[in-house]
């Protein structure tokens, strides 16, 4: 028997890093596998981290080394993204190793409660603003897991309570994760490139409530159907979130007035920062999750009144000549433009970039609502076609921002929204989709300033 457990971390990311830090911290014997090493100053730093730590680091095995490495361990942790097709998760599983998330380590070595928050859209928003109404309640609480930091260097921090965003990728292979609070939104097509189905990706997300025991509970989006059926299923307590006015027993709206399950007044419509179809469930969703874990009505309305929507997430650019241009470069599945653009009417609607493996073609359904479309990138074409069968909203296929941003100034006009939403990936020209809002919202300002000194 050995000694000391052994360990194979998948990937020197910052969460490979992270786990490979911590079990070596713990006495594990640890092994990191990168497939795809960088060039990079800070892929070097990790390196050099995990080394001093006392890992040892495999750059670039081929599939028989991986696949040993694997079966000669105790426990193999991947890192978000990591498929479950990999050579170690193979062996892994082929042999009786373990397999467990990152998340899952983190959560039995804490010793705070948990607040977990997964769902296609509107993760990041209701993490933070529920980080933000524990915070104003004198409840000191961090925000990390998909947010930003990994969630097992979070369980450190001097707090009360981690607020954690949590990603079908790290649900995946989660087998024992059980939040003292899952908040589970609309799940809607995405990721499907790596799930490979939609039933896939559902059950994934279905992780995050699976293993709560009773006394926990689960916040669901109760005008999704698949979250509903989600909840269902789930062992721990339950409370929903909806629009409807008619939702008695979860946190709802009625009137202009949102109020909790039992009826307590929270806030006004009119309270809020910015009150869009999709901020009122967030809102909703974050009000329930903090009030459960020392949140108070007065932190929540704090918050309600002076959030401001994060960047890239339906953020306003600028207006000229009765034209409002927004960012909403987040939305890269088309579930998340829908909702932006129904938000609005009418609308000049930019999107394109790279498809998930999604079915765009749902687009056409708010041809009602658009002025136009601007179609770019590589699903550029695709967009197009979409709408040329089902629809006569025009459609313009350009090949690159600023030609976008131009041809959307040429269809909008006065009381209008230009809505970059592009319900796709932006890996076909960007390094992420805050990169491609920031080329927009520079391209936005220049046509701005050009119709400002031309009169």
């Amino acid at each position: 028997m050995r000694a000391a457990q052994h360990a194979l971390v998948i990937g020197l990311a910052e969460t490979g890093a992270s786990v490979a830090r911590r079990l070596d911290a713990e006495g594990w014997h640890v092994t990191v596998i990168e497939d795809a090493p960088a060039a990079t100053d800070r892929y070097r730093e990790r390196v050099d981290a995990i080394r001093a730590a006392g890992a040892r680091l495999v750059e670039a095995p081929d599939a028989a080394t991986t696949r040993a490495l694997a079966s000669d361990v105790d426990l193999v942790v991947p890192s978000p993204l990591v498929r479950a097709e990999h050579p170690a998760i193979v062996a892994a599983r082929a042999t009786g190793v373990q397999v467990r998330s990152e998340i899952d380590l983190a959560a039995e070595r804490a010793s705070m409660p948990i607040v977990a928050v997964t769902g296609t859209n509107g993760k990041t928003t209701v993490t933070s603003m529920t980080t933000s109404m524990l915070s104003r309640s004198g409840v000191r609480a961090v925000a990390a897991g998909n947010i930003g930091r990994p969630l097992i260097d979070a369980i450190d921090d001097d707090v009360d309570v981690i607020v954690a965003e949590v990603s079908s990728f790290q649900l995946a292979f989660a087998e024992t994760f059980a939040p003292r609070v899952a908040v589970l939104l609309a799940i809607t097509p995405d990721h499907l490139d790596w799930h490979g189905t939609f039933d896939l990706y559902v059950a994934s997300k279905a992780r995050i409530a699976a293993h709560q025991p009773g006394e926990d509970l689960l916040v669901y989006d109760a005008d999704d159907a698949r979250a509903r059926d989600v909840a269902a299923a789930a062992p721990a307590r339950r409370v929903g979130v909806s629009l409807r006015q008619d939702a008695l027993g979860t946190y709802h709206i009625t009137g202009e007035r949102l109020v909790t399950a039992d009826g307590r007044d929270i806030a006004s419509l009119r309270d809020l920062r910015r009150s869009l179809l999709h901020d009122r469930t967030n809102a909703l969703a974050s009000a329930a999750a903090a009030l459960e874990v020392g949140g108070t009505l007065d932190g929540v309305r704090d918050v309600l009144a002076s959030y401001e929507t994060m960047p890239h997430r339906v953020a306003l650019v600028g207006e000229a000549n009765g034209v409002r241009w927004y960012d909403d470069s987040k939305a890269t599945n088309p579930d998340a433009t829908v909702r932006a653009v129904s938000s609005f009417d009418p609308v000049v609607l930019l999107a394109g970039g790279r498809n998930k493996g999604l079915d765009l073609s749902v687009l056409v359904s708010l041809s009602p609502r658009l002025r136009g479309v601007v179609a770019f990138g590589e699903a550029g074409p695709q967009i197009a076609e979409a709408f040329s069968v089902a629809s006569r909203t025009p459609v313009v296929t350009v090949t690159s921002m600023h030609d976008a941003v131009r041809v959307a100034r040429d269809l909008a006009q006065p009381g209008d929204v230009v809505l970059l939403s592009p319900a796709c990936a932006s890996f076909d020209a960007y390094t992420g989709y805050a990169q491609r809002g920031d080329d927009y919202a520079a391209e936005v300002r220049a046509q701005l300033a050009q119709e400002a000194k031309t009169g």
